[in-house]
C-alpha cells in the first residue's frame, strides 16, 4: 500500500511535520467530546445495526477485500468492522472514542480466524500514528459524521488516511426524512452538510435506505 500523503492538514498552509499537523488539526476540530458517548455505551445503548440491504450495497461498492487494510471510524459495538473482515475479507482496524464501544466490539468478535484490531481513539484529536497501518484502502463512517462540529476538517483527515484511489464509505441520515413529530427527527444532515461531504471527491456514489443516504465517494 503506497505511503499516506504527507499533506499538510490545513491545505494551504505548506507542508508541515507531524507534530505541527497534529497541533493545528487539534485547534481545528471541534467535536462532540468523546466523554459523551461512554455513558451512553455504558447504559446499554445501542444504534441501528447493518441489515440486507446494507450489506448488499456493502459489497456492491467496496467489492472483495483481500487482505487490504480497513478503517471503520467510529465503530461501536463493531458490526460493521466484523462485517468487512470476516465477511468482504478487509483487514480490518476499529477505532472509538468510548473503552465501552471498543471493549463489547471485542468481546462480540466470536468468529474463526484473525480478529479485526480494536482501539480506542479518536478521529478527531488523538495521534493515530500508532495504527496498524499508514494508509487504508476503505475507510467507512457509518452514523457518525453527522456528530462532526467541524464535518469539513473531519473530511480531511479522512482524506489524510485514504490511500489513493481507494474508497471512503460514509452513512448517514439525511434530514426531512421523518415526520417532524419524530423526536429524531433532528439527526439527519443538512443539504449543505451533505455538500461538505461530498465536495472534493473525483467520483461520488449515493443509494438511500429509507431515512439513510449511503456514500461511496473516491479521490
Amino acid at each position: 500500500m503506497p505511503t499516506r500523503r504527507e499533506a499538510d492538514l490545513d491545505g494551504d498552509l505548506g507542508p508541515a511535520a507531524p507534530g505541527e499537523r497534529r497541533r493545528r488539526w487539534r485547534r481545528r476540530s471541534a467535536r462532540v467530546p468523546a466523554g459523551y458517548w461512554e455513558p451512553l455505551w455504558s447504559q446499554g445503548r445501542r444504534y441501528r445495526q447493518l441489515d440486507d440491504v446494507e450489506t448488499r450495497l456493502l459489497a456492491e461498492h467496496l467489492g472483495p477485500g483481500r487482505g487490504r487494510p480497513a478503517l471503520d471510524v467510529g465503530s461501536g459495538d463493531g458490526a460493521l468492522a466484523r462485517h468487512l473482515h470476516h465477511q468482504l475479507g478487509y483487514r480490518t482496524t476499529g477505532i472509538d472514542c468510548s473503552p465501552c464501544a471498543i471493549a463489547l466490539a471485542a468481546a462480540r468478535d466470536t468468529a474463526p480466524g484473525p480478529d479485526p484490531v480494536w482501539r480506542c481513539a479518536d478521529i478527531t484529536a488523538d495521534d493515530l500514528t500508532a495504527l496498524p497501518d499508514v494508509d487504508y484502502a476503505i475507510i467507512t463512517c457509518r452514523l457518525v459524521y453527522r456528530w462532526m462540529d467541524n464535518k469539513r476538517a473531519f473530511v480531511d483527515r479522512v482524506r489524510e488516511l485514504l490511500a489513493p484511489a481507494w474508497t471512503f464509505w460514509g452513512v448517514t441520515e439525511i434530514a426531512g426524512r421523518r415526520a417532524e413529530t419524530d423526536p429524531l427527527q433532528n439527526l439527519g444532515i443538512t443539504p449543505a452538510e451533505a455538500k461538505t461531504l461530498i465536495a472534493g471527491w473525483s467520483v461520488v456514489r449515493t443509494a438511500d435506505l429509507d431515512v439513510l443516504r449511503c456514500y461511496a465517494l473516491r479521490p
